[in-house]
């Protein structure tokens, strides 16, 4: 059984861009990568679907879900250094309070 191969985004795009120039057939391409014809018909069609989201202006809907997760991060991180002041801070009162000791009672 053939093991499944993972092809990089740049070298699907060389060999989308190879298609499209149409000077071989995706026989000639299919055979000249060693990759089934099928696959790069479909890397062909993926490419040409999503090929508009190169010249949309503004930020992508990846950029917008990646930004929305940071500022999620950042307010959990703030959020946790509050607590671990606040923990800090009891630590202190409690061995003001109870004495150095107060730990091994």
């Amino acid at each position: 059984m053939k093991k499944r191969t993972n092809y990089t985004p740049e070298f699907k795009t060389k060999v989308v861009l190879e298609i499209l120039s149409e000077e071989s057939t995706v026989n000639q391409i299919a055979a000249k990568y060693d990759v089934s014809p099928v696959v790069l018909s479909r890397w062909k069609k993926e490419f040409i679907e999503r090929a508009s989201e190169v010249f949309k202006k503004g930020p992508s809907e990846a950029e917008k879900e990646l930004e929305q997760s940071k500022q999620h991060i950042a307010g959990l991180e703030q959020k946790v250094g509050q607590l671990t002041y606040g923990v800090d801070g009891l630590k202190k009162k409690s061995t003001e309070i109870l004495g150095p000791g107060w730990k091994k009672k």
